[in-house]
């Protein structure tokens, strides 16, 4: 399946019936694992890639990194879309983002993540307009996620949060967004109420205490992010083996330990 396809396969994921439930990888292996599982679309976790590479989260990994493993994971993940957490874009210099933009599609996304932070919204709906505008012009049909930090930064509290967010959203949706991503809330009644208000189909992170994804369909939601989740499920299990080994120096139940992990050897000599 090539790009085209792929990505129309992703916008349409987008539609219903059910929520695109997201999983979020952070290099090739993650990404094979999860589309073996059965996701029907792959993401990467900016924090996670950051971590993996020895750097905080926060637009300072370095570009080529971020490309590679965009495209290692998009290989990995084989027939299965993969969309990218770019974070801010890694710049707010119109011309360098729309430079890094035709890297990300070039190394294999059919959609990206692009967040506020703490920056000015309307520099935020100009750098969504100048993605959409690069995209069009590699004449590709990217997917532009552009998340609102409103409520995980702690921007703004109650009504004003709700309000400021809905605001945001429909600026970012009139600049060319696709899907808007608001982080942070939990509570099924305010989830219900930004999916009602927001002219894009609306994705929400998983954290403790967020409904699961049939509650969330009911609700509006469209798409459901895993964010840091897989990672730390992964380091959590290796941490307590390994802690365990060194105290023991018991091979054999370190072994044990990993009974059931795919054979990426096997996956990946099969050009997978």
């Amino acid at each position: 399946m090539d790009q085209t396809a792929k990505a129309e396969r992703f916008r349409k994921l987008h539609e219903g019936p059910d929520v695109l439930v997201l999983p979020n990888a952070w290099d090739a292996a993650s990404a094979a694992v999860m589309a073996d599982a059965g996701a029907k679309a792959v993401a990467t976790s900016s924090a996670a890639v950051a971590w993996a590479h020895g750097y905080p989260d926060g637009d300072v990994l370095p570009m080529d990194l971020v490309v590679a493993t965009i495209a290692a994971a998009a290989k990995a993940a084989g027939e299965v879309p993969l969309t990218a957490d770019i974070e801010g874009g890694f710049t707010d210099d119109l011309d360098a983002l729309s430079a890094n933009i035709a890297r990300v599609i070039e190394a294999g996304a059919v959609g990206i993540n692009i967040e506020d932070g703490g920056r000015d919204p309307a520099l935020h709906a100009r750098k969504i307009a100048a993605v959409r505008a690069q995209a069009e012009r590699q004449g590709a049909s990217l997917f532009i996620n552009a998340r609102t930090d409103v409520y995980l930064r702690g921007l703004a509290e109650g009504e004003a949060a709700y309000e400021e967010s809905v605001k945001r959203a429909a600026l970012y949706a009139e600049a060319g967004a696709d899907g808007i991503f608001v982080p942070g809330p939990a509570d099924p009644t305010l989830i219900g109420r930004l999916a009602a208000a927001i002219p894009r189909p609306l994705n929400v992170m998983g954290r403790t205490g967020v409904p699961a994804a049939a509650e969330l369909k009911a609700l509006g939601v469209r798409r459901l992010s895993s964010a840091i989740s897989p990672f730390r499920v992964a380091y959590a299990a290796m941490g307590r083996a390994v802690e365990t080994f060194l105290r023991d120096g018991d091979a054999d139940a370190l072994s044990r330990a990993g009974d059931g992990a795919p054979n990426l050897q096997g996956r990946f000599s099969q050009g997978g």
